[in-house]
């Protein structure tokens, strides 16, 4: 006779030691779900022939990429073994997820840490999107709302872009190849920006822009590539590895393509401050040539012979002045001198009825005892001279 522990011992060595139970996937639809405070997460899987208990320990949530809900159909990755105590058998899963397009998310956020890890993700890497641009490559599908969106967004905006469109298939079986060609071609072009993209749709339409060759297409262009895959909440490892990532094809044209009218705007403001600073830089350079022309006024040899032509004529009239008043002073003075020599002059003193005599040697007889008698003398009155002789002396 066994215990139940025995039994149940037994049961769960069966299990340990069957290959195939301590390794498998199951797929099903998730059913009472319960995520433990502890962080452990309990639910059952189910189909339309049965269910199995599910349990995935905290340790092992490292590898759960979404949260789990009633009705998700997954595909659960794990070993089956017997709990002891309860005497029931449960699926331990390792790693959980989603059926279809849960496969498909996988392998998206594998290659995604794959490609994060080489360093095409790092923003060094990144080029600036130029501001101005001439022409503008497109790799899309020529028919769809994404290619006209982008053809009357940037025709609006500057509608002297050129708009080059390499016809890409964006979907099925031919699109990697298709649109890694489509890059290459308009790198050869010589665009000043490249538009890789396309409309909305299903992960599973929008796969191509999620596969390796593309990425490495986009990470090796020399063009700055934005990325314009799907609507706003798609993502894409193109969006990782392209230098700008737009959330629509629209919002691509938008910043591949500056508004015309913006650019105008501010080449009027440009105009405005340019006149502006001229203007200030004229009436500077005026100021500074008065100021230099009053500096060589005063530097100047005409401006120095001026000056010492005024010193001149002033120092001339200075001494024109002081010789007038000299020349007045000695007329003065000799009107004076005049006077006096009047008063000792001997033709005054002749025209007063004296008489000048002198010898026959010249001499001025002013004494009797300066002549004998018999002598000759001459004597000089007012208007003129006559001969005498001494005839007495007393």
């Amino acid at each position: 006779m066994y215990t139940v522990g025995q039994v149940n011992s037994y049961i769960k060595n069966m299990f340990t030691q069957d290959y195939l139970m301590r390794s498998l996937f199951v797929k099903g639809e998730v059913s009472n779900c319960k995520y433990h405070s502890s962080g452990h997460i309990y639910f059952t899987l189910k189909d339309s022939k049965g269910t199995i208990s599910c349990v995935m320990f905290a340790g092992s949530r490292s590898g759960l990429s979404f949260r789990m809900s009633e009705g998700q159909q997954v595909i659960v990755g794990g070993n089956v073994d017997v709990y002891e105590r309860d005497g029931k058998y449960q699926l331990y899963a390792k790693q959980i997820v989603l059926d279809g397009s849960g496969l498909l998310y996988e392998k998206f956020e594998q290659l995604k840490r794959e490609l994060e890890e080489c360093g095409m993700f790092a923003p060094e890497y990144k080029r600036p999107i130029p501001r101005f641009i001439r022409t503008l490559g497109v790799v899309t599908a020529d028919t769809g709302a994404a290619v006209r969106d982008i053809i009357q967004i940037a025709g609006r905006r500057n509608p002297y872009v050129q708009i080059i469109l390499y016809p890409a298939i964006v979907q099925g079986s031919g699109a990697v190849p298709s649109i890694v060609s489509g890059i290459r071609a308009l790198e050869a072009l010589g665009v000043d920006v490249m538009i890789v993209g396309r409309g909305g749709g299903s992960i599973e339409d929008l796969w191509a822009f999620n596969e390796r060759e593309v990425a490495q297409a986009v990470f090796d262009c020399s063009v700055p590539v934005i990325s314009a895959v799907g609507h706003e909440t798609d993502t894409t490892i193109v969006d990782f590895v392209a230098d700008l990532r737009a959330p629509t094809p629209s919002a691509a044209a938008e910043l591949a393509v500056t508004d015309i009218r913006e650019i105008l705007g501010e080449m009027e403001a440009f105009r405005t401050v340019l006149e502006r600073l001229m203007r200030l830089k004229i009436e500077e350079k005026r100021g500074q040539a008065r100021h230099m022309e009053l500096r060589l006024q005063l530097v100047s040899p005409g401006g120095r012979i001026r000056e010492r032509k005024m010193e001149a004529l002033t120092f001339e009239e200075r001494l024109q002045e002081r010789m007038r008043r000299l020349v007045e002073k000695r007329r003065h003075e000799l009107a004076i001198y005049i006077e006096r020599l009047k008063g000792l002059s001997p033709l005054e003193k002749l025209n007063s009825g004296y008489a000048y005599v002198e010898d026959e040697n010249g001499r001025n007889i002013r004494s009797v005892k300066q002549v004998r008698e018999s002598q000759k003398i001459t004597i000089q009155v007012r208007d003129g001279r006559f001969g005498a002789q001494v005839t007495e002396l007393e």
